[in-house]
């Protein structure tokens, strides 16, 4: 059988060399010179050109077209440029943390079934070798290596698949789990080896520590008196390392279990402690998925990915990676992880966050940290409700708002004192990101302690958030640029100077604004749909900002001093540009993002991700690289445009959350006859929402259970329908009411004002052909403005993604 990844190499232009293969057995896949040329010729494209493509498809983008445009992510790199494990191949963390703290102990599974690693890139391996002398490294030969998978789609259990050089072929399943005869997280390994076709009489199966001085006691390998493995038996100790020897014609399997912290109390390994400690597993991660809230959307790979990312977050919760130089605490990203996790329903890790977020220490950005914080404190409270976890960190907010104040009141411009531009760019700045932060959690900020009885705090906060806007204004309407595009500049270096980038990966500089920038762009500091918020949402779109929907950037730490167009993604930074297209109800670009995350910003089947990936070829190697996975901030992005699809919260003129939209950008597919959408208790500002659809023939069923904690003054449910389809007649509770004419062609019923639960019912049919055509050019799209919204002529052009009126065909 032919493995996944030569197929996908085949689709995108993969070379190999057929006479070296014959003579090798196997070579390693390299990209073709048409594949780079046609990267290249899409990273020098201002807009997404492959995005558009995908959004002017018939049933607009879909992962299936999105994945078939790059290579899948296998290699992880280190710093240095060097390669993150002796593979090259990205791992899987797998654990069981105890509480909402994440991971005490956790095992790193490489992804090519080559070794499994005890908690950290460097520590204890074991390394499983193949072939007639046992000294093949498991899926070393990509050809032959089935892609892994995991266990029902989401579970921490993967499997892959080898054929050694000897056309022996393997079948490895392994996880992590706690035990109680060693008190430590142990790997199980369960190899299923098929020699009926072998071409050698026999070959070895050898599996070798990294740590000699080993022997055998029983079916153990001990160091003083210490347990490091566990196998099945028949197998052969010699200098540290096990052998099973395997003949050809016959079948076995083989049950291993390496011990993370290796003690006096061992363990033995059959296939019946296998199989309890997976069923323990497996039992253990779907008790901790209905912690939160549960998502059902009428496509199994979205399902997957949701689950896998939370079950990756909630062993990583602060880490912003594990097992490698990025296990730790990053601002502002691991605050993001906070609010995308409480927001999901999981208040406890996200309060586990926010704790540890007060710890750190306030360098090398302090202003962006204190703004951050305050935010996310302020979006836990809504959430939850948590007046004790208030109450516990406003001494400390408070010593934030103290500082925050003194700088506002010592300046002339209202503004905040220069500071550090980021982490990697040590110019001092009056950042945009940073201030607009600030201001965003004063204001969200002083409307907790009002409620929580700290009348003067909120009052303070207040003034000192009116001062900061009213400085923040007048900078930017001095630094803004207006392009002949008819897009906005917002610089990210207030009164700097910076000028525009015609593409924002050209210039270093201009790739750190596409990953600081949405910061600003969610605050709520350029109200949806204002000028500015529709003008930056432009030059987003036509400057190089996105591929396939994925926040582009130079990444810098996988390429060797890279030029222009050559450059990758950088995903962790796609949660605030999720919240700025929900807030401007660019709904087919949140769809894009959602697909294209699935397709280029993470691994097909195990959904794991780094800081950033790569996009141009490195290296010549055919399969891209990403920088240090796993990362929980990336895995949040997904989470929260996935949710922004299904739940999105508006705010009022100044800033507090006023109503919901409900299922406002789910893909147009997901409608058609037969298909359920389901959302429980999803954490909102208002209480717990839950609601389903249910598409049938000619009617949707919904059914929506208001929250009351208190009710939002605005609920509005969209049917985003299968093109060529068209809303009928509504009725509530049995009542009948109408859409709205022009607002996204009817599609959306205001609910607004009714509580408790409320049965939705839609019929829907054809749609009559329109008399006339809207007309987008995709490489020069024209915004369009609300009031034009129902009218369907040459004269308006609708901005591509925002949830105005479609285009029947694009040129």
């Amino acid at each position: 059988m032919l493995a996944t990844a030569v197929l996908v190499a085949a689709l995108a232009g993969v070379q190999t060399d057929t006479a070296a293969t014959k003579a090798t057995a196997c070579a390693s896949p390299r990209v073709t010179a048409a594949h780079t040329s046609r990267v290249e010729r899409a990273l020098r494209t201002h807009h997404d050109v492959w995005g558009n493509v995908l959004l002017n498809a018939p049933n607009g983008p879909s992962y299936e077209a999105a994945q078939r445009l790059l290579p899948p992510l296998l290699y992880a790199r280190a710093p240095g440029k060097r390669q993150l494990t002796e593979a090259g191949v990205y791992y899987l963390p797998f654990g069981q943390p105890l509480g909402a703290r994440g991971a005490g102990s956790v095992a790193l599974h490489v992804a090519d079934g080559s070794q499994v690693i005890a908690e950290h890139v460097s520590g204890r391996r074991l390394t499983i070798l193949v072939g007639k002398h046992g000294r093949e490294r498991y899926g070393s030969c990509l050809a032959r290596l089935g892609q892994a998978r995991l266990a029902d789609g989401y579970q921490p259990i993967m499997t892959t698949t080898y054929t050694d050089s000897a056309r022996v072929r393997y079948r490895q399943e392994s996880f992590a789990a706690q035990t109680p005869e060693t008190g430590s997280l142990v790997s199980f390994i369960r190899l299923d080896v098929d020699a009926s076709r072998a071409s050698a009489k026999a070959v070895q199966l050898r599996l070798s520590p990294s740590l000699g001085g080993l022997r055998k006691q029983g079916n153990s390998l001990v160091r003083r008196g210490s347990t490091f493995l566990a196998f099945s038996e028949s197998g052969i100790v010699k200098r540290s390392a096990l052998t099973y020897l395997i003949r050809r014609g016959t079948r076995r399997t083989i049950y291993l279990a390496w011990v993370n912290y290796p003690g006096r109390r061992g363990l033995a390994v059959d296939a019946g402690r296998y199989e309890s400690a997976r069923r323990a597993v497996r039992a253990y991660w779907n008790k901790r998925l209905t912690e939160g809230t549960q998502i059902l959307v009428p496509e199994q790979r979205v399902n997957d990915a949701y689950r896998n990312l939370l079950i990756q977050n909630l062993l990583l919760t602060w880490r912003y990676s594990i097992g490698n130089p990025y296990e730790q605490f990053s601002f502002p990203e691991s605050v993001d992880v906070a609010e995308v996790m409480g927001e999901l329903g999981h208040a406890g890790v996200a309060r586990s966050i926010m704790r540890t977020a007060l710890t750190r220490k306030d360098t090398p950005y302090p202003n962006w940290k204190m703004g951050k914080r305050l935010v996310g404190s302020a979006l836990h409270y809504r959430l939850t409700r948590d007046r004790a976890y208030v109450d516990g960190a406003t001494p400390m907010l408070q010593r934030y708002v103290e500082e925050l104040g003194r700088q506002i009141g010592a300046s002339d411009t209202g503004l905040l004192g220069r500071e550090r531009y980021s982490s990697d760019i040590s110019d001092q700045v009056l950042g945009l990101h940073s201030q607009a932060t600030v201001w965003q959690g004063l204001r969200a900020m002083g409307r907790v302690w009002a409620e929580t009885g700290q009348a003067e705090l909120a009052r303070r906060c207040e003034a000192l958030a009116v001062r900061l806007e009213a400085g923040l204004r007048r900078a930017v309407a001095s630094s803004q640029r207006r392009l002949a595009d008819g897009s906005l500049f917002l610089p990210a270096r207030l009164v700097d100077g910076e000028p525009a980038y015609g593409s924002l990966t050209q210039a270093r500089l201009g790739s750190y604004w596409n990953l600081v920038m949405p910061y600003a762009l969610a605050s709520g500091l350029f109200a949806p749909g204002s000028p500015e918020a529709i003008g930056s949402l432009r030059y987003v779109l036509r400057h190089g900002s996105r591929l396939l929907g994925v926040v582009r950037a130079g990444a810098y730490a996988l390429y060797e001093n890279p030029v222009y167009p050559t450059s990758g993604t950088d995903q962790v930074y796609g949660t605030n540009v999720a919240r700025f297209l929900a807030d401007n109800d660019a709904a087919d670009q949140l769809v894009l993002s959602l697909y294209g995350s699935l397709a280029v910003a993470m691994t097909p089947n195990t959904f794991v991700s780094g800081e950033a990936a790569s996009v141009a070829p490195l290296a010549g190697n055919h399969f891209r690289s990403m920088y240090l996975p796993p990362n929980g901030a990336s895995n949040a992005a997904f989470l929260e445009t996935l949710r922004s699809l299904l739940v999105h919260e508006t705010r009022d003129a100044v800033g507090a959350p006023v109503g919901l939209e409900l299922a406002f950008g789910t893909p147009r597919p997901w409608l058609r006859a037969g298909r359920r959408i389901g959302v429980r208790r999803a954490a909102t500002s208002f209480g717990p929402l839950s609601y389903s659809l249910e598409a049938r023939t000619d009617t949707i069923h919904a059914t929506v259970d208001v929250p009351t904690r208190p009710a939002p003054k605005s609920l509005k449910l969209r049917l985003r329908l299968p093109r060529g389809q068209q809303i009928g007649s509504v009725t509530v509770n049995g009542k009948p009411v109408e859409s709205p004419p022009g607002e996204t062609r009817g599609e959306t019923i205001d609910l607004s004002g009714l509580a408790g639960r409320l049965e939705v019912i839609v019929r829907y049919g054809s749609r009559r052909p329109a008399s006339s055509a809207v007309v987008c050019d995709v490489s020069n799209p024209q915004p369009l403005d609300r009031r034009h919204a129902g009218r369907a002529t040459r004269t308006w052009c609708c901005l591509r993604g925002t949830g105005r009126p479609p285009t029947r065909r694009c040129r």
